[in-house]
């Protein structure tokens, strides 16, 4: 990628909420002298998100771009500008592939916020073998979808080295357990109403997916059984019906470090059997509802995108995932915790992977459709760390 592009970094959909935090994290945490842009479509809100970052002490202001996902001739000046673009705009599934396509033209590399499997799905068929031809990375879930687990599956695994003495070359497993105190945002919220109304779409989009992946990657990694059991640190845990253990086993696939024979189970943590199910009747209750138009259209406007919680609770919020391993007879505990998880440890998470990019040498290790640790492997730890992201080996 050349370095004569006018933008490291230009993050598209900084007047939401999400993307107002990422801006600032950019504004705060960028190398000085690295030229920066923000994008949207309205030239007024981008300019009020200037102003509020220069009102807040901040010297690396961003310059700004008009770019809209119907406007095909904007999506691609932004892509040839940038060495690496940073998209907040979701459902992504809706808006999500114009900028994809945009940036794999130009050979720039993309980071999302997704956690809609479908997408993710559609862009690794339509687009995995172009990116990798043209060197860019298309890095999906870069947020708390899917980042902490992603690189905390990876932090266990070379916890399970160092206790082998070895690298792994038997069976491993890894359970991982969600805790979290927060408020998910309004596009998370939107994406998953939309993800949890197109079953269909979801099934075909992973079938097509599937044979290009086993074609790219034909090492196999499995998920452990999903049912609901006991949590040895109390309570239960609760199978999670998300996008991120896809992306751990894609990780898998792609790194000979997870060992030969790799399985993997994503749970959320609950103190007790009632709350466990209420999570799964609720839950059961959404997808129904959402393949329902009347009451998705009704559920989707619960929680419009673009809106978030005071900075004082999104301070009293919090996450955890506790990561058990098993292999060759030695047992290892890891964890990674860290403070609000819808907002802003997303925010942070997705400039970091940006950051890497475009500041890091020899990033991406991988191009393609791929993941935040194909992409980034130990770099992605390492970083998140530096940015208080706890790692820690319990036991």
């Amino acid at each position: 990628m050349t370095d004569t592009r006018p933008f490291a970094i230009t993050l598209f959909g900084a007047t939401g909420f999400t993307g107002g935090l990422c801006a600032r994290y950019l504004a705060d945490h960028l190398p000085a002298g690295t030229a920066w842009a923000i994008a949207g479509r309205n030239t007024q809100k981008l300019d009020a998100v200037c102003q509020q970052l220069r009102e807040a002490g901040c010297t690396r202001l961003p310059q700004t771009l008009v770019a809209d996902v119907n406007d095909l001739d904007s999506l691609d000046k932004l892509a040839a500008a940038s060495r690496v673009v940073l998209t907040t705009v979701g459902p992504y599934v809706n808006y999500g592939e114009p900028l994809v396509s945009a940036c794999v033209r130009h050979g720039t590399h993309y980071c999302d916020l997704t956690g809609e499997p479908e997408f993710m799905y559609n862009m690794i068929d339509r687009y995995h073998v172009e990116a990798e031809k043209n060197g860019c990375a298309v890095i999906h879930c870069c947020g708390f979808d899917s980042i902490p687990h992603d690189a905390g599956a990876l932090f266990t695994v070379r916890a399970m080295e160092a206790a082998l003495g070895a690298p792994v070359q038997g069976r491993l497993e890894i359970e991982a357990a969600v805790s979290a105190a927060g408020t998910f945002s309004g596009g998370t919220w939107q994406s998953a109403i939309t993800a949890f109304g197109r079953p269909r779409e979801n099934r075909d989009a992973a079938q097509r997916a599937r044979r290009v992946l086993n074609h790219a990657y034909p090492r196999r990694a499995h998920g452990l059984p999903q049912r609901p059991h006991r949590n040895p640190d109390g309570g239960w845990l609760c199978p999670m019906p998300t996008i991120d253990p896809l992306v751990v086993l894609r990780s898998a696939r792609a790194l000979p470090d997870y060992g030969p024979d790799f399985h993997y189970g994503h749970f959320a943590a609950v103190r007790s059997l009632p709350k466990l199910i209420g999570g799964v009747t609720g839950i059961g209750a959404l997808v129904l509802g959402a393949q329902i138009p009347p009451l998705r259209r009704r559920l989707l406007a619960m929680h419009a995108s673009g809106e978030g919680p005071s900075e004082a609770k999104r301070d009293r919020s919090w996450f955890r995932v506790r990561f058990r391993a098993h292999c060759q007879g030695h047992d290892v505990v890891c964890q990674v915790s860290g403070g609000d998880p819808g907002y802003s440890e997303t925010a942070k998470m997705l400039a970091e992977t940006g950051m890497a990019l475009a500041c890091d040498t020899a990033m991406p290790r991988r191009c393609g459709v791929v993941t935040p640790v194909m992409a980034l492997e130990d770099r992605l730890v390492e970083r998140l760390q530096a940015a208080e992201m706890v790692f820690e080996q319990l036991r």
